[in-house]
């Protein structure tokens, strides 16, 4: 009976061993997609910052004024989930390259 209950009980921890090593890659997988949506939401605010000083008339005026501010409102929705989410901010360094 001792040994069963051994048994069974290596099992759970080879078991939650497992579950943890998924959760520490899901991680991250989950961190580098954020670092990559951080570096693109960066280009489009800067790309929408070039085309505002080539827009020429009223409506690319405008336009360029709406894509900037979405694109800037983008960025810092997703650095405001990196802060909240990542415990040490150094292991961002290099995200904007």
């Amino acid at each position: 009976m001792g040994m069963l209950k051994l048994r069974q009980r290596e099992q759970e921890v080879r078991t939650e061993s497992k579950r943890r090593a998924a959760v520490e890659m899901d991680t991250i997988q989950w961190t580098e997609h954020l670092r990559s949506e951080i570096a693109e939401a960066h280009q489009e605010w800067v790309n929408a910052n070039r085309f505002f000083d080539v827009a020429e008339g009223q409506d690319q005026i405008d336009y360029a004024i709406y894509s900037i501010i979405t694109a800037e409102k983008r960025y810092e929705m997703l650095l405001r989930v990196a802060k909240r989410t990542c415990r040490v901010w150094p292991e961002w360094k290099g995200a904007l390259r």
